[in-house]
């Protein structure tokens, strides 16, 4: 009999390259130019690079299985500090207007718990 449960270690890796790129390309177009990313969310340039490199840094180690859960961490409080800002600077709703709300980040959240907390499955580059 067969059992999806059976493929549990491949739902995982899917989420993880998932989220990963989702991160990597994020990180990739905020370096492309840094000072218009850090113009559009009113942080200095050099903490919008460190955040660039923190998000592709974070999104390869959750591809790949190393330190996922550790990159996990790291993308989380990335992703709070962009709630953050949505909500009590920018005064975003949940849903926001023309999708710039805050339900995105809190999607990625999720899935960033998941990894954290099955510590992304048993395919790993480093287990």
């Amino acid at each position: 009999m067969f059992h999806l449960a059976q493929l549990t270690d491949y739902g995982l890796l899917f989420l993880r390259v998932m989220a990963g790129a989702i991160y990597i390309n994020s990180g990739y177009n905020d370096l492309k130019d840094p000072d218009s990313r850090a113009k559009s969310i009113g942080l200095p340039k050099t903490f919008t690079i460190f955040l660039a490199v923190a998000e592709l840094a974070g999104g390869a180690g959750v591809i790949l299985g190393v330190l996922q859960q550790l990159a996990a961490i790291g993308l989380i409080l990335v992703m709070l500090g962009a709630i953050q800002k949505k909500i009590f600077v920018w005064k975003t709703g949940f849903w926001g207007s023309d999708g710039y709300g805050w339900s995105y980040d809190t999607t990625l959240i999720s899935m960033l718990l998941v990894i954290l907390f099955t510590d992304g499955g048993r395919l790993v580059l480093l287990p």
